[in-house]
């Protein structure tokens, strides 16, 4: 099957940055996490694909087509949620919603009905009256209701309380079941991931240091936590990257099944969360 979204060699060069030969391919049915610091290129990235920035290398597909080509008829089948708000502030939220209705050929005004009272949006409110996470569930609202395909979703958490991201994930997941959608879904609150994400994909400084199924990460990976003084050489080795303090080291190993053979019994191996992953590898890209 055609990948919804796939990207190959991307390169854009800027004063004190680069984003470097990128490749990513996002099949329907999946949500692909999109993690890394600050910085690390997400956010240009995701610009790219949207055509907000003029790329300097490299190809974009999505729905199989060129995105410039065919940048219309793709952004008619795209969905936007994004950190910033990006509607008018002074339109209520029914008024905001007729401005954007006619920009979409597959706009059902029945759907945004059903989104409008399950997301509780009050429709004669202006938007700049709207907290932050109301203004999140009128962006999936309008993306939802014009049959988005693949939705687009950068730090859309980023700054809302635990209660109402929980709130937020719990409606994206229980809306992207339909197997002919897919989410790419940029974040660097890794534990937003953990309940929804199929395949992660870690950038860091402008280069893509892994992408893969979520569970293969999870499973695969391990945390290791023990007295230092056995740290050999060659045990070393194994580490992706290590922490030693005073009372010991704590590391990362892409196979835990073979650490648990290879380090002694009194050692700890743990299962890593998503966090734990994205900080080892990004720690040793900066000591490199």
């Amino acid at each position: 099957m055609e990948p919804i979204l796939e990207i190959r060699g991307l390169y854009k060069k800027f004063n004190g940055f680069t984003l470097k030969n990128i490749d990513l391919a996002l099949n329907r049915g999946y949500i692909m996490g999109f993690i890394g610091p600050n910085g690390a290129g997400k956010s240009t990235t995701i610009k790219l694909i949207m055509n907000l920035l003029k790329k300097d290398g490299g190809q974009i597909k999505i729905f199989g087509k060129d995105h410039i080509l065919n940048e219309q008829e793709i952004k008619n089948r795209i969905g936007f949620v994004f950190d910033e708000n990006y509607y008018y502030e002074e339109l209520t939220v029914s008024e905001m919603k007729w401005v954007v209705a006619r920009l979409y050929q597959k706009w059902d005004e029945k759907a945004y009905k059903y989104y409008l009272e399950k997301f509780e949006l009050p429709p004669d409110k202006k938007i700049k009256e709207l907290s932050k996470g109301m203004k999140m569930k009128f962006s999936l609202a309008i993306a939802l209701s014009h049959n988005a395909e693949l939705l687009i979703m950068d730090e859309p958490t980023s700054g809302l309380d635990p209660l109402i991201r929980s709130e937020f994930l719990d409606i994206l997941s229980e809306e992207i079941q339909d197997e002919n959608k897919a989410v790419l879904f940029s974040t660097h609150i890794t534990s937003d991931l953990d309940k929804i994400a199929d395949f992660i994909t870690l950038i860091d400084d402008g280069e893509i240091l892994f992408s893969t199924m979520k569970d293969e990460l999870l499973n695969n990976y391990g945390l290791v936590k023990g007295d230092k003084k056995v740290l050999s050489p060659d045990f070393k080795k194994m580490f992706i990257g290590l922490k030693e303090n005073a009372f010991g080291f704590e590391g990362l190993v892409r196979d835990r099944k073979k650490a648990k053979r290879l380090f002694p019994d009194n050692f700890i191996i743990e299962k890593p969360t998503l966090e734990d992953i994205m900080l080892y590898h990004i720690r040793r890209e900066k000591n490199v």
